[in-house]
């Protein structure tokens, strides 16, 4: 569940068809082939031409954009691209089944390869968030003070384009954030893509661990007292493209750029252990410029985007500040997550993520704990509202962490499916998580906050989740026991 406080999520998703790659019933005569293995032969036809079906709202060349096999080629029925084209157009979301077939051709050894698609709906919800700012007193005393609420929605398929337009608001406490996006998968008929995304922010974050001091005359504290608040604006776009290296693997490249104003505490320090030690914002007081690039590859074998039954995705990214920018940095990530569909029909799901960063990035381009556990609230637009610690269920130094430079993330999933359907709910999944991560600074391992020994010095912790996933008209949604946990705001013990 990715925001636990009540959060619902909604990504934009597509229930995979059956697999299948049926002949005709009077096939083509197969054009001469060597035999893959001695017990049989490989079939190969010409593709005389392609026909599309079921496309009512879809333009014909938004779907042939997704499919490599052009006439002429020489087919064959034992390709596995063949298999990964159609997981491609169930990937994009404008269907909700895809189904390819072979009909005989005009001449011996020629095959017409047919798609047929049924459409789904493309308006969507991608994400919704509620839930309420919670935090402790030192007692262990629950103090829920606000609450937050974010929506995004997006048409995915504009007019039968293929071009996404979307826009998202995030609001809690003394904050909001807005959110508007365009994706055009193919710019001007070219194999190249075209995105753009504005953001605005007025925000604050909570720092400090425990008997937290700070002078902040400039900032209005209200009833947050037990934290050093910064307040900031920012103002940005990134603007960026990508290209198809394949079937099922991509790469893509944007620069972003941005101004922030940000209000700092003119001093404040914490208990970090048991040392009282300075507040490091990671942030600049004042105006500041961030201007970054970011390179990401992808490779993507999934059936389905949310309820995926098999397959890969793997990415990896490079982000770098530009000279010129205020704030000099290089940020690493890498994720790889597969899933295994069992004999009898049940998902089994392997995760496993790193990141890094050297330099000096801001505080809203570090490592958040609450993205990592299911156990708090996620950003919602790069917000932060929630003050809550982590559980520290391993009773780590994870608990003097909310930010950092260092991440990592392995996790299982097993999947139990329960309902499928074709009207408004297409599936229904049984699912349990469980994992372990950590997040740290450099800090953590080059000098970790006295008070801890051996093990605990680790800043790691488990999470886990419970629940149901649906797979819905418009889009896919989480309910787990996540989201009623993320409402228990006490941790019925001293806060650290």
């Amino acid at each position: 569940m990715s925001a636990r406080s009540l959060v619902f999520i909604a990504a934009l998703v597509i229930t995979a068809a059956t697999p299948s790659l049926a002949v005709a019933a009077d096939p083509p005569a197969s054009a001469t082939a060597a035999p893959e293995a001695p017990q049989r032969a490989r079939l190969r036809y010409t593709l005389e031409g392609i026909e599309l079906r079921g496309n009512v709202r879809t333009a014909g060349r938004v779907v042939l954009r997704y499919v490599k096999f052009r006439a002429g080629d020489l087919l064959d029925v034992d390709d596995p691209e063949l298999e990964l084209t159609r997981y491609r157009l169930l990937g994009t979301g404008f269907f909700a089944q895809v189904d390819l077939s072979l009909r005989k051709g005009s001449r011996r050894g020629a095959a017409v390869l047919i798609i047929e698609v049924v459409e789904r709906n493309t308006l969507v919800v991608q994400n919704l968030w509620a839930g309420v700012a919670a935090d402790e007193d030192t007692a262990g005393n629950a103090r829920p003070l606000s609450a937050f609420l974010g929506v995004q929605v997006a048409e995915t398929n504009l007019a039968g384009t293929g071009i996404t337009l979307g826009a998202g608001v995030a609001l809690a406490a003394d904050q909001y954030a807005l959110r508007t996006s365009f994706v055009d998968p193919s710019f001007v008929g070219t194999g190249w893509s075209a995105a753009l995304t504005v953001l605005y922010n007025d925000a604050r974050d909570f720092f400090g661990n425990r008997e937290v001091l700070f002078e902040a005359p400039q900032i209005a504290q209200r009833e947050v007292t037990d934290y050093a608040v910064v307040a900031y604006r920012r103002f940005g776009a990134t603007v960026g493209t990508g290209h198809d290296l394949g079937v099922s693997s991509s790469f893509a490249f944007d620069y972003h750029l941005e101004q922030i104003d940000a209000t700092v505490p003119v001093a404040a320090s914490h208990m970090r252990g048991l040392s009282r030690e300075p507040i490091d914002f990671s942030i600049q007081p004042g105006r500041s410029v961030l201007s970054t690039v970011r390179g990401t590859l992808t490779y993507d074998t999934r059936d389905a985007p949310f309820l995926t039954a098999r397959g890969t995705l793997a990415q990896a990214s490079v982000t770098v500040g530009l000279p010129g920018s205020d704030y000099s940095f290089q940020k690493f990530e890498a994720t790889l997550r597969r899933w295994w569909r069992l004999p009898w029909r049940h998902v089994v799901r392997f995760d496993v993520y790193a990141g890094a960063i050297a330099g000096d990035a801001p505080f809203f381009e570090q490592f958040y704990v609450g993205d990592f556990t299911d156990l708090l609230p996620d950003r919602l637009l790069a917000l932060a509202p929630d003050r809550r610690q982590p559980p520290n269920l391993l009773g780590t130094d994870i608990i003097e962490v909310r930010y950092g430079d260092l991440a990592a993330k392995i996790e299982g999933e097993y999947r139990i499916p329960l309902y499928t359907g074709r009207e408004s709910v297409y599936g229904v999944d049984l699912f349990a998580s469980a994992g372990l991560y950590a997040v740290a600074t450099h800090r953590e391992i080059t000098n970790p906050p006295t008070g801890y020994e051996g093990w605990s010095r680790l800043p790691v912790d488990v999470t886990g989740n419970l629940g149901l996933r649906l797979d819905t008209k418009l889009g896919g949604v989480s309910l787990a026991f996540s989201n009623v946990l993320g409402l228990v705001a006490a941790r019925n013990g001293e806060r650290k």
